[in-house]
């Protein structure tokens, strides 16, 4: 008998492909490899084909592919590109599943998070890039309604909803920190009323929001980032003098309180931050934090 005519029973093809007999029958069972025939005891026997079959099997499934898809790919049913291909897709999802997974652990271990806060981290990490974006839209629709689109908090609100579409393939710890941190934000109902506030007061002429406008926000950062440089405290007398840069001397106290007011409604640390996590997101270069100084500029007016 020749090579080409000869047979094996799962013993002996087991030891020359050295894979399992246990394996070798599964996929017997299976349709993978069908034997030959059998011998007069029963037993099934294989011609050397399946030696060479079992070799592709033994590869595919080494790269993932369940049985299924081999069957398809040896009954020429699927070519092998093309299930290259889609496993291609499907590892990139995985890959990209145990990256973020690495990143929120990594979060974990630097925050010395409790077990809750590991779980809510997890989920909100592994949200797809819709449902990310759904979670911004819905409040931005909430802060937002009854703007009119003309109105400069409907721009204020078109802007708030730029998430990007995706995290980043191996997101950092802090670009996984900012989503943690944004949806912790988007999910409080104070920091929503607090966004609305200023939107709704933005929208208002200055007349209506009771107080002057007779200052430029240019000048705060300048003159008063040099001041708290200095360790000029706003209610000193240099801080006064400073104060006197920025609006006009002459101002009543009744005057300044209410520039105070207005400047505060439109001064939050919490929305400042929003805009920080979302350029973080974005792959955009951070700025420097304006809040402190004009709370410095509020601090000093009402002094």
């Amino acid at each position: 008998m020749n090579d080409r005519t000869e047979l094996f029973t799962i013993g002996q093809l087991a030891r020359r492909t050295g894979l399992s007999v246990r394996t070798i029958r599964f996929w017997s069972d299976a349709d993978v490899i069908p034997p030959t025939g059998r011998s007069s005891g029963g037993y099934r026997l294989y011609d050397t084909e399946a030696v060479a079959r079992l070799d592709l099997v033994r590869t595919l499934r080494e790269l993932g592919l369940d049985l299924g898809t081999v069957q398809r790919i040896l009954a020429r049913q699927s070519t092998l590109a093309e299930v290259a291909r889609a496993h291609v897709l499907a590892l990139d999802t995985e890959i990209r599943a145990l990256q973020l997974r690495r990143a929120v652990l990594r979060s974990v271990a630097r925050r010395n998070s409790t077990t809750e806060e590991m779980r809510v981290m997890n989920k909100l990490a592994r949200l797809s890039a819709q449902e990310r974006q759904r979670m911004i839209d819905d409040f931005v629709d909430r802060t937002f309604a009854g703007i009119e689109p003309y109105e400069p908090g409907a721009r204020i609100a078109e802007a708030m909803r730029q998430m990007p579409a995706e995290l980043p393939d191996d997101p950092s710890p802090e670009q996984v920190d900012a989503w943690l941190e944004l949806a912790e934000l988007v999910a409080d109902p104070d920091f929503g009323q607090r966004a609305r506030q200023m939107a709704v007061a933005g929208g208002q002429p200055t007349g209506e929001r009771g107080g002057p406008s007779a200052y430029d926000p240019t000048a705060v950062v300048e003159q008063v980032g040099r001041a708290m440089a200095d360790g000029i405290a706003p209610d000193s007398a240099q801080g006064r003098a400073v104060l006197d840069r920025i609006v006009d001397p002459g101002l009543s106290t009744e005057e300044r309180a209410r520039l105070a007011d207005e400047v505060a409604t439109f001064t939050d640390r919490r929305v400042e931050r929003y805009w920080e996590l979302l350029g973080l997101l974005n792959g955009r270069p951070p700025f420097p934090p304006q809040v402190p100084k004009f709370e410095w500029f509020i601090a000093a007016l009402r002094a």
